[in-house]
């Protein structure tokens, strides 16, 4: 099976999708795409990256999972902050959402305390905060009843106020077992158990990204890859587009988007469907990766340009240094969990994985 397997990945070597011959680029590319000079601002500022990481080691009965997220300041000279956990969490069709959730709320505490503790001028998230309020309530598992009756205000305070005095870790298991939000003892249900932890982790990360966006000004969202194709239209990914007919430094016109009107939000909706994001699309240096950066309010082509400028300042081979050093040093790897399993004493016998604490 294997083998046919090869020549099959032989026969489709260099394989590609390609734009229909007929299309005329140069059409959709006017006035929608720019070359120009960026350059690089003279301003003196302070700046800082995040980003996170998850990874999982399956074995019969549970899974073992690493979480964890890192902050990197630059105000004259390189610091850090991180936070991160090590959990055993069952089957669950979720997994993966369930540690995504997880390491967004790891982001955002590194990412808040850098703002307060380090007041920095800007501060660089990976991805797309205005992605994740599109998508902010779980998918892969239906909301508990028992959860259903509890979200109201008094849920809501307990979490703020918590996060006035704890700014790292989890707080949502202290909250679930001191509110009483499961339905049943946590050792009768493990599929309840994580399906009350999801949505919980959820309102955490909602009431995070809230926080955050009281520094909106200062947060900028830079993404190497991106689905959206509003631009030009296709059927691949604007930034996709962007990589294969432009070459030049330079960027697309500014667009300015709101959340899904049909976006769930159990708290803040008001706030959230306020929000107007500017978006474009950047090459800061000529044939290196177009970025999609987003900024979580409406700004000016002078304040745009001027963004630019701030973000090449530290930019090494068209992308920002600091978030590329955040990326590399949060990463789990494989070999990073086995070396952690080792550490924790999680050993395998006779063929048959078994967790032993």
């Amino acid at each position: 099976m294997l083998n046919s397997l090869y020549e099959k990945a032989i026969a489709k070597r260099g394989f590609h999708i390609d734009i229909e011959p007929t299309a005329d680029i140069e059409s959709q590319l006017e006035h929608k795409w720019f070359d120009r000079t960026i350059g690089e601002s003279k301003a003196d500022f302070s700046i800082a990256a995040g980003d996170g990481s998850f990874n999982k080691k399956k074995f019969l009965t549970t899974n073992f999972c690493a979480v964890g997220a890192e902050s990197i300041i630059y105000d004259g000279e390189i610091k850090k902050i991180d936070d991160s956990d090590i959990f055993d969490i069952a089957h669950v069709s979720f997994l993966d959402e369930l540690l995504s959730n997880y390491m967004a709320i790891y982001e955002l505490k590194c990412a808040l305390r850098t703002l307060n503790d380090y007041d920095v001028d800007y501060y660089m998230f990976d991805g797309s905060i205005l992605g994740d309020l599109q998508n902010a309530f779980p998918r892969g598992a239906k909301l508990p009843s028992k959860l259903k009756e509890n979200l109201d205000d008094s849920l809501l305070e307990e979490f703020r106020s918590r996060l006035k005095v704890r700014h790292y870790g989890l707080l949502f298991p202290d909250i679930r077992d001191g509110f009483k939000l499961m339905e049943m003892p946590k050792s009768d249900d493990t599929n309840i158990l994580n399906e009350t932890n999801l949505h919980l982790a959820s309102v955490e990360k909602i009431i995070l990204l809230y926080e955050i966006l009281q520094f909106r000004k200062r947060i900028i969202s830079i993404s190497k890859t991106s689905s959206d194709n509003d631009l030009f239209h296709w059927n691949i990914p604007d930034i996709a587009f962007l990589d294969k007919f432009t070459k030049k430094q330079g960027m697309t016109f500014i667009k300015y988007r709101q959340v899904h009107d049909n976006a769930a939000f159990p708290y803040f909706n008001d706030f959230f469907k306020s929000l107007t994001f500017t978006v474009f699309y950047v090459r800061l240096q000529d044939n290196k990766n177009v970025l999609k950066v987003e900024l979580p309010y409406r700004a000016t082509k002078e304040e745009v340009f001027e963004i630019i400028r701030k973000i090449n300042v530290l930019s090494v081979q068209g992308y920002p240094y600091l978030l590329n050093k955040a990326h590399n040093d949060v990463v789990i790897t494989d070999r990073n969990m086995k070396e952690l399993m080792k550490i924790a004493k999680i050993y395998e016998t006779t063929n048959r994985e078994v967790m032993s604490w």
